[in-house]
């Protein structure tokens, strides 16, 4: 045992491992250390923005957006629903456009004033270098404004660490079906 604690401290302290202390000196905290970035390949901080285009589909056969929740006194905002979303993210607005990736995740209609929704969603990108990153999105959406804005709140992959925000604008909205295709304009400062 003592031989593993040896092996253990070792390598601990020969990778750069800082231990803190509380401000008085006393008492070793153990379950926080201060990291050197370059020990995980953190290298100069980026701005990266990028245009996409999301496609609900919340009709037919193929729905990418399924309502999981309807609540039993619909008011006229819809406050209650939730969906859970899969839905095609394009290059261009055309579903046909190339796809870069999966906006994966749920909105709720949170709002008894208007319609707007809380999202919560991950951009999963499958092209290029970016394929098996993602970006979180976690905000207010309020669906009728010509322009909302959401933050980003991390990400993974080539996006670790990554904060910033998305804008969103609705390019098409069809009302008898509920499909929607929208316009992000992503702002994310990365590594």
């Amino acid at each position: 045992m003592v031989r593993i604690l040896l092996i253990l401290f070792f390598i601990s302290s020969s990778s750069g491992v800082i231990r803190c202390t509380r401000d008085d000196g006393d008492n070793d905290l153990g379950f926080v250390t201060s990291l050197d970035p370059k020990l995980l390949s953190l290298k100069e901080e980026k701005l990266s923005h990028f245009r996409l285009y999301w496609h609900d589909i919340t009709s037919g056969n193929n729905a990418t957006s399924i309502s999981v929740v309807r609540p039993s006194n619909l008011s006229a905002t819809g406050f209650g629903i939730i969906n859970v979303i899969d839905d095609p993210l394009t290059l261009g607005p055309k579903l046909s456009s190339k796809l870069v990736g999966r906006a994966q995740g749920f909105y709720t209609l949170s709002s008894q004033e208007e319609v707007g929704l809380l999202m919560s969603m991950n951009f999963a990108f499958t092209e290029g270098k970016y394929n098996g990153s993602t970006i979180t999105v976690l905000g207010r959406n309020t669906v009728f404004h010509k322009m909302r804005e959401m933050p980003v709140i991390g990400g993974s992959g080539l996006f670790r660490f990554a904060r910033g925000y998305v804008q969103a604008r609705t390019h098409t909205f069809n009302m008898k079906t509920g499909d929607a295709i929208v316009e992000y304009n992503c702002y994310v400062l990365h590594y």
